[in-house]
């Protein structure tokens, strides 16, 4: 297989991925040229091959090592991933197409060393003591990381849009902590602050929507708001597509925030999801317009 061959098949599975498991972030990449929208396609398949060998293991990719414990698997594909990067080039079509981007935008070794940091942190932390040491042991690696690795594909005007970007990519991790509570307590794991849970009385084993309950999601949908809103303030500092396509996908996705409020703070009977009719008329929309970015006021 030449490379042009094994690159194209490459750049296709991982917008196949995309398109199957991070429905938001496909969608507001179409709004993006070609030449970009194949670069965030390849950030998404790397984070969620990773992902998978650690929440899912039993889905096995043709780009990740099959055999071993999860921990033996993501080690051995971080490994295939930093030779693949340090030759240049790969044999698997995933890999192959990542390190192509990679070298084209320049991104920063380090952003992947913290990324594959926390992947292995999954596999040992089950709950964070405070929203300190869960925003900076593990979501530093898992979350504002994916902001940084995103910038160079999204071209801003100013380096002014780096931190928005970091907030964008924590209250996007955020909001599925918040969303997948029930399914994150059935692998063993909470991503929510101890300290805050203890002080508003609140257990999520329990599984009940309580007075406690709803106190403590107050907070937490205040806080991921607060983020949406830092997020928020680089969309200025991006051209216009890349502007458009994260103002959509921070849209979409802070409305689940509104949806998981108007179930009163019910997690645990179902996964609150955007409709695909409103995604289709929110891109749609970005089309013609800008996205219209809530305001977040809390």
């Amino acid at each position: 297989m030449s490379r042009d061959e094994l690159l194209r098949k490459g750049y296709a599975r991982c917008a196949e991925l995309t398109k199957e498991y991070g429905t938001t972030y496909y969608w507001g990449a179409l709004l993006l040229p070609m030449r970009q929208r194949r670069d965030v396609y390849t950030i998404y398949a790397l984070c969620r091959l990773a992902d998978d060998i650690v929440d899912e293991p039993e889905r096995v990719d043709d780009a990740v090592p099959h055999e071993g414990t999860p921990a033996e698997r993501l080690e051995r594909f971080r490994d295939w991933f930093y030779e693949a990067l340090d030759r240049g080039h790969s044999d698997e079509p995933v890999l192959a197409a990542v390190v192509d981007s990679v070298q084209r935008r320049g991104t920063p070794r380090d952003c992947f060393d913290r990324f594959f940091h926390a992947m292995a942190l999954d596999l040992t932390e089950t709950s964070w003591p405070t929203w300190e040491a869960l925003r900076d042991g593990y979501m530093e690696g898992s979350a504002a990381v994916i902001g940084e690795m995103m910038l160079p594909v999204l071209e801003p005007l100013s380096p002014a849009a780096k931190e928005p970007a970091r907030s964008l990519g924590l209250a996007f991790q955020l909001t599925n902590f918040i969303r997948d509570i029930d399914e994150d307590l059935d692998r063993g794991r909470v991503y929510l602050p101890a300290d805050e849970l203890a002080a508003h009385g609140a257990d999520p084993w329990q599984r009940t929507v309580t007075p406690e309950w709803r106190s403590f999601m107050a907070q937490q949908l205040r806080r991921n708001r607060e983020l949406y809103a830092h997020g928020a303030e680089g969309l200025p500092h991006l051209p216009r597509a890349s502007r458009r396509c994260v103002g959509t996908a921070l849209v979409l996705y802070s409305r689940i925030l509104d949806r998981i409020e108007a179930a009163d703070y019910d997690v645990f009977h179902g996964r609150h999801r955007v409709p695909g009719r409103e995604k289709l008329g929110e891109f749609a929309r970005a089309m013609v317009l800008d996205p219209k970015v809530p305001s977040f006021s809390t």
